[in-house]
């Protein structure tokens, strides 16, 4: 059976609301401040890479918004590659993380790695990712977030860009999904209920 996605404004409080299965989001980010942040960093990254040949890393699914909005904003000169991670389920982390569609190895060996995540809340998947690019012999890993959630951090983990800089609710929406809707909306919304 296939569910649908209904978008009503809620006049009362002058937002956007959108249901997603049995939740409800209300309107959190515009996308123009989304780009603005985005071309923010890639103006941050465009400073720092001068003279590298780093390869960039999508981690997918949820960045693949973030990194072709951040792709647009540098030069056509730098390498693109995607790898998949996951620690959710719903809208909780397992704390667990499964490397789905890693990196080859000898595409990493000596390269500087800027890695390009949508959000960062407990920062145990990008931990374990940049753990196994160090073991897998890069030269550097830097790390770029569209968003962090400081609040949620559980390890040890400092991103080198950050586009924003959010509460830990549960959000949705540009390139974020709530059991994969939700996903291609370029506003990002907050969970409600």
């Amino acid at each position: 059976m296939r569910k649908f996605v209904t978008l009503k404004t809620n006049k009362f409080l002058m937002q956007d609301i959108i249901r997603l299965k049995d939740k409800d989001f209300a309107m959190y980010i515009r996308e123009e401040e989304i780009v603005k942040a985005i071309t923010r960093v890639a103006a941050e990254i465009e400073r720092d890479v001068q003279g590298e040949n780093p390869l960039f890393v999508g981690i997918l699914n949820g960045a693949y918004m973030f990194a072709a909005e951040l792709m647009s904003k540098l030069p056509p000169v730098y390498e693109l590659t995607f790898a998949a991670y996951s620690s959710y389920q719903g809208v909780h982390s397992k704390g667990v993380v499964q490397e789905l569609l890693p990196v080859r190895e000898d595409a990493l060996r000596g390269r500087s790695v800027i890695l390009l995540e949508d959000v960062i809340d407990t920062g145990l998947t990008m931990h374990y990712v940049m753990r196994r690019l160090w073991e897998a012999g890069v030269s550097n890993v830097r790390l770029a977030a569209m968003l962090f959630k400081p609040d949620a951090l559980r390890c040890d983990l400092k991103p080198d860009y950050v586009g924003l800089e959010i509460g830990n609710d549960f959000i949705v929406g540009f390139g974020l999904d709530y059991d994969g809707l939700g996903r291609t909306s370029r506003d990002i919304y907050r969970i409600i209920k």
